[in-house]
């Protein structure tokens, strides 16, 4: 092949040729200048033009791999020293699909037809070749000096070591991503607790493969007497150390439960642990409680996204506020807020993952949400995925996302005769108590309890009057409720002073009431009331069959 036939169209070659007799600086210039005369004789030694360099010698050393290939079905032309070295001899004159059957077999060939049409080089990074090794391949035209066909010339640099430093960095990454995913859901509930009155499931989604893992969380959390606290949570950030803030809030959230507080008041606490844990990270959390008594979600939020409740008839609804700022700012008082959940509902708790997008306000995220919502029917984890779904959460979402669907089923036919309530108002001084145990007594037989459970329930019952008319004032009330797994006595009264367990010793008169029902109740407890007042309440649990 003569190479003095071939010129490389690449950028500046034109420029390099017209201005090489620029570069001779004659001896009268010089002289006229303050260049020295020693210097000026170095200088006015001749450069040889890159037209005149030994093309064929200098491309068999350079290291990295050249081939030239011509016409429209890439003829083999050349190859240097190293390419031999690389993949071997190859014999020119052949079609490069049998003469570089390498640069087919990475897709190589296709780009020489592109490049060889519009005759602008073109560049792709970083292939691994059959010999095991990654190159990055430019490929340039080229034109042969007397007309014909055109060229393409094929540079390989080896970037093996690069490549490898690149997937050891990504090796690394996903190591770290799976620890922070392992963390993260280890952190999160395995199994949640199962109410009497509500249906519940849950999904958390982390970010895809490009995303760390962020702070999501979510749990549920029996408080006895029939109520449920829901909590769902989002901390600011990515990795491991967002999943670690999340999973000493959420613990906290479960300690803090045990108080049986509003939920502003939860949240208050919660933001002095943010602040405790790490100033500079917030979060954000919604928490709620359910009473099946009163029909609706006592809740509040710290700078979380609302709660959405669809009712009976379909209609979504949108809890409004009070929202105080995030977990972590400081300085805030919170509130309650309600929203109404009775039979039939549907609610939804989610992260911000679920609804929010760059492209997209956020208010239309969650309109769509509401959306797929008023559509959405069956279990609550066939409600739960459709929800996902609907919001386009693919295995690559940007972003995690946590999403707890919650039903409040409406009890009708033979299911309705296993949730019973029945109150009694407390009137009156010391004859409350016998009312209370007659009341009691007729209600156990006609829900056909057991004679052991029926003799334990009016044994609490008379207990838990006798405290509340001796320490208590009114008003005063009684209410017996069973579900299919447990028997609830809760008497509640108008002051806020909370019993305490304690020894009565053997000459006290009083002291052993609250004793006594924790002794033969399953659980038992005591809440203040909103507005003032107290309840007490004791379960039991109901024998199987």
């Amino acid at each position: 092949m003569n190479f003095t036939r071939w010129s490389a169209r690449l950028p500046g070659t034109q420029r390099r040729a017209a201005a090489r007799t620029d570069d001779l600086v004659t001896e009268d210039r010089l002289s006229e200048g303050a260049v020295p005369a020693a210097r000026a004789e170095q200088l006015t030694a001749p450069v040889p033009a890159v037209d005149e360099l030994p093309v064929r010698e200098v491309l068999d050393r350079v290291p990295a791999l050249v081939a030239l290939v011509h016409g429209p079905d890439h003829r083999l032309a050349y190859v240097n020293d190293a390419y031999v070295v690389a993949f071997g001899l190859r014999p020119t004159g052949e079609p490069a699909r049998r003469a570089l059957p390498e640069l087919d077999e990475i897709g190589l060939l296709p780009l020489l037809d592109q490049v060889l049409r519009s005759g602008k080089p073109r560049t792709v990074k970083s292939r691994k070749a059959p010999d095991g090794r990654s190159y990055t391949f430019t490929c340039t035209p080229v034109t042969e000096g007397h007309g014909g066909d055109g060229g393409v010339l094929v540079f390989a640099t080896d970037v093996t070591d690069h490549a490898e430093a690149a997937e050891r960095l990504r090796a690394s990454e996903r190591r770290q991503r799976e620890t922070a995913v392992t963390l993260q859901r280890s952190l999160l509930p395995q199994e949640l607790e199962e109410p009497d009155d509500l249906r519940i499931a849950a999904t958390y989604l982390p970010g895809g493969t490009e995303a760390a893992v962020g702070g999501d969380w979510y749990d549920v959390i029996t408080l006895g007497g029939g109520r449920t606290a829901l909590v769902i949570g989002d901390v600011m950030g990515r990795g491991v150390r967002a999943a670690a803030v999340m999973g000493q809030l959420r613990t906290a959230v479960r300690a803090y439960a045990r108080l049986d507080l509003p939920p502003h008041e939860i949240l208050q606490l919660l933001d002095g642990l943010a602040m405790e844990i790490d100033a500079n990270q917030i979060a954000t959390c919604a928490y709620a409680i359910h009473d099946p008594n009163e029909g609706k979600l006592v809740y509040a939020s710290a700078g979380h996204l609302p709660i959405l409740v669809r009712d009976e008839s379909g209609v979504v609804l949108r809890a409004d506020e009070p929202t105080g700022p995030p977990l972590g700012t400081g300085g805030w008082m919170h509130a309650s807020g309600s929203i109404p959940l009775g039979p039939g509902s549907t609610a939804v708790l989610y992260t911000d993952g679920l609804v929010e997008r760059r492209d997209e306000d956020l208010d239309e995220g969650i309109a769509a949400l509401e959306r797929a919502l008023a559509g959405a029917t069956g279990t609550p984890q066939v409600i739960c995925d459709r929800l996902v779904r609907s919001a386009g959460v693919t295995a690559e979402h940007d972003d995690d996302v946590a999403v707890m669907v919650l039903q409040h089923p409406a009890h009708t036919g033979p299911d309705g005769d296993l949730f019973r309530n029945a109150a009694l108002e407390l009137l009156g001084g010391v004859e409350a108590a016998p009312r209370a145990r007659a009341f009691a007594s007729g209600v156990l037989t006609s829900w056909r309890f057991p004679v052991e459970l029926h003799d334990l329930g009016v044994l609490a019952v008379s207990e838990l009057v006798a405290n509340s008319l001796q320490h208590g004032i009114p008003p005063m009330r009684l209410r017996l409720r069973r579900t299919d797994r447990r028997l609830i006595v809760e008497v509640t009264d108008g002051d806020d002073h909370l019993p305490r367990r304690r020894r009565a010793e053997p000459g006290d008169e009083s002291g052993r009431g609250i004793a006594i029902v924790a002794t033969i109740a399953s659980n038992w407890g005591s809440r203040r009331t909103p507005g003032g007042g107290k309840a007490v309440w004791c379960e039991f649990v109901l024998p199987k069959g």
